[in-house]
């Protein structure tokens, strides 16, 4: 009787989930069946769900319901706390599957190359968002001292930095975030946070209800300048082709011709100026130069040599995510991903047998969540017609045990799916009292504590 396809993927965010689905809702799945085990770096699954959405989503959070029901799986696995390779290695995992899918996400801030990108008081929007969001791997502490912040980028991840820098640490109690970001919280003393962006409204990656949702907290008075509202051409043609551009720039533009209330904290979101430069004195940031765009009728911008200097403390920059270089595969420094076709690793021209990759590690962190769905389909699609065509490798110790022997040979502290139930029943336990649905554990070994690793 033939054995079960034999699946390992690497990373537990939703890439490696909606994969997984894709491999159970197969043919394959029915017959000769499919067995999934999927490696995490951190104690808990969810990646980007847990460690890259802002603590006031909640909407966005839900969208682990739908993953837990695919870790809810008899044929699937997990193992937290898993370092790829440090834990297990790529010939390792050959020797246990029929083929290895990476989905591992973006953790690191895309570089951003003007003067002052250095000082102290300039950070990585990145290295922000795992702090305000519990990530054990960071520091517990984060310096709020400064009165004038500026934002660089205009994307949502520039828009949830803005939005957890302008808003006050009671208002963000209700979420789970954890006691020392709350505590840190409580100590900012931003009044101001400007937004920038070197292009106009039309170009701005803002999604249509994330940017909305700027406006409804009551302590945020969210300001546009009336002249920062410009369309060319090739910005007219983009609102009429998209129906989230256009939503967008409406809000920007009622937001410009209304009267400024006055709301305790001012969120200035500016277009057309591009940051040339971050301003030190005795190493620290002491303000901001951009300079001044203008459309050039495409939808893109040129300079116009004029430059504002803008007196902020603080610099986060927003401008991109890029991905973690994996060992033994091919990568692509400029974009940051493993060269694919079709989901398959290519490398010296040729496929690399038996390996795949899905999600930001694929194609780059661009897109919504719910878009590496159509990555695992079709990366899983070309997975499975290699094993119908005999191409992918045999694993020297195929049966599900053997991994379990092998970690605990390694001595690997892992979590399992049951044991995120654990954890998942702590963290709410936490909140209780507090009439709030969890608050996050953010240690890690509390984390392995409580999930009963």
């Amino acid at each position: 009787m033939p054995r079960p396809l034999r699946v390992a993927i690497v990373g537990a965010g939703p890439a490696g989930i909606y994969a997984a689905d894709a491999l159970l809702k197969s043919e394959a799945a029915v017959e000769p069946g499919v067995s999934i085990d999927i490696f995490e770096r951190m104690p808990a699954p969810f990646g980007l769900i847990r460690y890259g959405v802002a603590p006031d989503h909640p909407r966005i959070k839900g969208i682990i319901t739908a993953l837990h029901q695919v870790l809810d799986k008899p044929q699937v696995r997990l193992f937290g706390n898993v370092d790829y390779p440090g834990d297990i290695s790529l010939d390792e995992l050959r020797s246990f599957y029929d083929a290895v899918i990476f989905s591992t996400g973006a953790t690191a801030d895309r570089a951003l190359d003007i003067p002052g990108v250095d000082l102290d008081g300039s950070y990585g929007a990145a290295d922000f968002v795992s702090w305000y969001d519990g990530h054990p791997d960071v520091p517990r502490t984060w310096p709020l001292e400064a009165e004038k912040v500026a934002v660089l980028g205009v994307g949502n991840v520039a828009l949830d930095v803005a939005r957890i820098l302008a808003k006050t640490a009671d208002e963000l109690l209700p979420t789970e975030i954890p006691a020392n970001v709350h505590d840190g919280l409580k100590a900012n003393k931003a009044l101001e946070v400007h937004v920038f962006g070197r292009r106009g409204p039309a170009q701005a990656k803002f999604s249509p209800m994330e940017l909305r949702e700027l406006d409804h907290s009551p302590n945020i008075e969210v300001i546009v300048n009336p002249e920062d509202i410009d369309y060319d051409d090739g910005s007219i043609a983009e609102r009429r082709g998209n129906k989230q551009t256009d939503m967008v720039a409406k809000t920007l533009e009622n937001w410009a011709i209304r009267d400024i209330g006055d709301r305790p904290h001012k969120l200035f979101l500016h277009f057309f100026e591009s940051p040339s430069e971050i301003l030190g004195e005795d190493g620290r940031v002491v303000g901001l130069r951009t300079e001044r765009t203008e459309l050039d009728g495409t939808g893109n911008v040129k300079g116009t040599g004029r430059f504002t200097d803008w007196d902020v403390q603080s610099v986060y920059r927003a401008v991109g995510y890029l991905s973690d270089e994996l060992p033994k595969l091919p990568w692509d420094v400029k974009s940051g991903t493993v060269p694919d076709e079709g989901g398959r690793v290519i490398d010296a021209g040729g496929h690399m047998q038996s390996t795949y990759v899905t999600g930001w590690i694929r194609r780059g962190p661009i897109g919504l969540i719910g878009h590496t769905k159509g990555d695992a389909n079709e990366t899983v699609a070309n997975l499975l017609a290699d094993h119908v065509e005999g191409r992918l490798g045999t694993p020297a110790s195929p049966e599900p045990a053997a991994v379990e022997t092998f970690l605990a040979e390694r001595s690997v502290r892992y979590t399992t799916w049951e044991g995120w139930y654990r954890l998942d029943a702590a963290e709410k336990a936490l909140g209780e009292p507090q009439g709030r649905a969890r608050v996050k554990i953010v240690e890690r070994e509390e984390m392995l504590d409580a999930s009963g690793a």
